[in-house]
């Protein structure tokens, strides 16, 4: 029951405030242009500054599990060159392919790990290590796919230079090789400078939150509610199924398992609307995907918790 109230607790704010997003939209509070102003803002400075922050704070030297760091990379890489593959030959709309493949893997794992595993252990334990390990390649891998599956679908050496390009600038990502060497170096934030980007990093989901909210549209999500339901069985189901496993048999458990479960089974994250909406992909599956796996995390992620618990891995 505590596990519930606390899965109730992490995911329905998230939820309710999509939902309030919705409702400015709806009696024109929040206008198209505000949207894609905030959209822009949110992808360009916002997320980048919160994850600087994240991975600058982060000690990597601290609980290192070389074994944790490798489960964690590898992983991520399988299921997102597995799940591409998938809806490249399943999909018949190609133009949903980008969206669908970032939403059915990309966790929320930067907001939701170290909360989560606080929670129940009383420290991070391995979460910023999981972090650090997966969240780098969320964003390479989904920019890659994106940048493939923009307008129905790129080919050639021309994509791969694309790709390429769009990696090395992409903000989110500059942020978190910036963050990088503060990590290593443990070298301290001032805390002026600090106490400013903290305070621009904590306006990243509050905003895109909103955003998501207003962008989305009943009746064209409706009209894309079958990827909408593989991908979000696909999330918070399947993959944890299919990993899970690994990870017992590599040996992890208490906080490292709960970290490998936030990273593939907590519900996707709001970044795949902001990058998905800015890189030319189906901005209104992103949201539904967000939307539905929102909803149902807290059941789900209550269920994998009660699982591993009667197992005694935690």
């Amino acid at each position: 029951m505590d596990s519930f109230i606390f899965s109730l607790n992490a995911t329905m704010p998230v939820f309710l405030v999509i939902v309030l997003g919705y409702i400015l939209k709806q009696i024109g509070l929040f206008t198209d242009e505000f949207c894609r102003v905030g959209n822009k803002y949110v992808f360009l400075v916002a997320l980048p500054v919160l994850l600087f922050r994240d991975i600058a704070q982060t000690n990597l030297y601290e609980d290192f599990k070389l074994s944790f760091v490798l489960y964690c990379a590898g992983v991520t890489t399988l299921v997102f060159l597995g799940v591409w593959f998938l809806a490249a030959h399943i999909l018949k709309d190609k133009s949903l392919v980008g969206a669908f493949a970032q939403a059915s893997v990309r966790s929320s794992a930067a907001i939701l790990g170290i909360a989560f595993v606080e929670n129940m252990y009383g420290n991070a334990g391995l979460a910023p290590l999981m972090i650090v390990s997966a969240v780098p390649l969320f964003n390479i891998y989904s920019v890659i796919i994106l940048t493939f599956s923009a307008n129905g679908g790129q080919h050639g050496t021309g994509a791969i230079r694309k790709a390429c390009i769009n990696v090395l600038k992409n903000p989110i990502i500059i942020g978190i090789v910036l963050g990088l060497p503060f990590s290593l170096l443990r070298i301290e934030i001032p805390t002026i400078p600090l106490k400013m980007i903290e305070s621009v990093g904590a306006t990243a989901t509050p905003l895109a939150l909103l955003v998501v909210g207003a962008g989305f549209e009943g009746t064209k999500a409706l009209a894309k509610i079958k990827p909408t339901l593989w991908a979000t069985a696909i999330k918070l189901v399947f993959l944890p199924a299919v990993f899970l496993p690994l990870a017992i048999a590599l040996g992890l458990q208490d906080a490292e398992l709960v970290a490998a479960l936030i990273m593939l089974g907590s519900p996707t994250t709001v970044s795949c609307y902001v990058m998905a909406t800015n890189m030319g992909n189906d901005g209104e599956l992103s949201t539904s995907i967000i939307v539905l796996t929102t909803l149902l995390s807290s059941v789900t992620l209550t269920g994998w918790i009660f699982l591993l618990r009667s197992m005694g891995l935690m």
